[in-house]
């Protein structure tokens, strides 16, 4: 059995969306200072490197992460590779068997250098997104920062998944993942009414049966 982390490394170099709170850590005590502990305080944008997004972060009425169930963050998920697409159309779809792998992440190698933030990102039509709403797809993971276009203001992917209840997964990193079947682990903290939360995401090969 093997283990993928799949989560960025979060540092003051990763870069964030623009505008956004950066990563900042601190010692409130130290023991270089004479304490007897150290204590750090850490500053940063609940969207910073991997990430869920909770429906409030796009929905003004909708739920905080904290009021999410945790179910569409663990288990069985499918890796498909998109390399070279821009425009991920239904068609990327065929073959899945959403009754088994429920959890979708694709792998666009499109961001790589994560001290830059990308100006544009690959994403799904919408026709894609209506597409895994109607096969009950749980949630719907990019290793880019938005399921949406990095200029859209409306967010319609974001929008079409939330209303199937299909919660998103961002800036996963599957550069060594090959395509597969796996466990999938990525669970948020229960951060009171806030609209997304930091993941730790794994990925766990599946035994051999």
């Amino acid at each position: 059995m093997t283990l993928y982390d799949i989560t960025i490394p979060i540092s003051s170099e990763l870069a964030v969306w623009p505008g956004d709170t950066s990563y900042k850590f601190d010692l409130g005590m130290a023991i270089r200072r004479g304490d007897s502990v150290n204590v750090g305080a850490v500053t940063m944008s609940v969207h910073t490197g991997t990430h869920v997004d909770a429906p409030f972060h796009f929905d003004d009425t909708a739920p905080g992460i904290d009021a999410l169930p945790l179910d569409p963050y663990i288990g069985f998920a499918v890796v498909v590779d998109v390399r070279g697409l821009h425009s991920i159309g239904p068609e990327v779809w065929e073959g899945i068997d959403f009754a088994r792998t429920p959890r979708v992440l694709l792998k666009t190698d499109s961001w790589s250098n994560y001290r830059v933030f990308p100006e544009a990102i690959p994403t799904l039509t919408e026709e894609s997104a209506a597409y895994l709403a109607a096969q009950g797809a749980l949630l719907f993971g990019i290793d880019v920062p938005s399921v949406d276009a990095i200029d859209s203001k409306t967010l319609p992917i974001h929008h079409t998944l939330n209303s199937a209840n299909i919660r998103i997964l961002e800036s996963v990193d599957l550069r060594a993942v090959p395509p597969g079947i796996y466990e999938l682990i990525a669970l948020p903290l229960t951060f009171s009414g806030a609209d997304g939360s930091p993941v730790r995401a794994i990925l766990r090969t599946l035994p051999v049966e």
